[in-house]
């Protein structure tokens, strides 16, 4: 398998991770509250993550790099806060009418206008990338893909 298809492998099956992840935090949220539902992602989150780096730096035997803490921009510590938001709209708007469906095409239409907008203006330290013809095109497919979604269960 090449570097490439690996990659567009690796990204379906984040997508298929973070609907997934909707779904069941969404469920949880309908039986308890979307900000418990929140929390116990990212707890359960955090503890996977932990074990993942334990057997990583185990195998590798290396240590982390000392004095990196404090380098790079002071934002890049926030990541997380998008990420939690991220659940607890997804978990209130996938029991409204939009549905799984109509929540996971809206969050895609969010990321790829804030993803061409931030590549535009260059920021979080992208590369500065201008649109093009083809980027309007997208743009218009997801927001009608995303209309008849939503729309056509009417």
């Amino acid at each position: 398998m090449s570097m490439n298809t690996r990659v567009l492998v690796l990204a379906l099956a984040a997508g298929a991770l973070l609907t997934t992840m909707i779904m069941v935090n969404s469920y949880l949220a309908r039986y308890n509250s979307p900000l418990f539902a929140s929390w116990l992602a990212h707890g359960s989150g955090a503890i996977v993550a932990w074990i993942s780096l334990m057997i990583v730096m185990s195998r590798r035997r290396v240590k982390p790099k000392q004095g990196t803490a404090s380098s790079g921009p002071w934002w890049r510590y926030f990541g997380g806060i998008p990420g939690a938001l991220t659940v607890l709209l997804a978990a209130i708007t996938v029991n409204s009418p939009l549905a799984l469906s109509g929540t996971l095409a809206l969050m895609l239409a969010g990321q790829l206008l804030f993803g061409l907008l931030s590549d535009s203006r260059g920021w979080f330290g992208v590369i500065k990338h201008s649109f093009v013809s083809r980027d309007f095109i997208a743009v218009v497919l997801v927001l009608t893909g995303s209309a008849i979604l939503i729309f056509a269960r009417s």
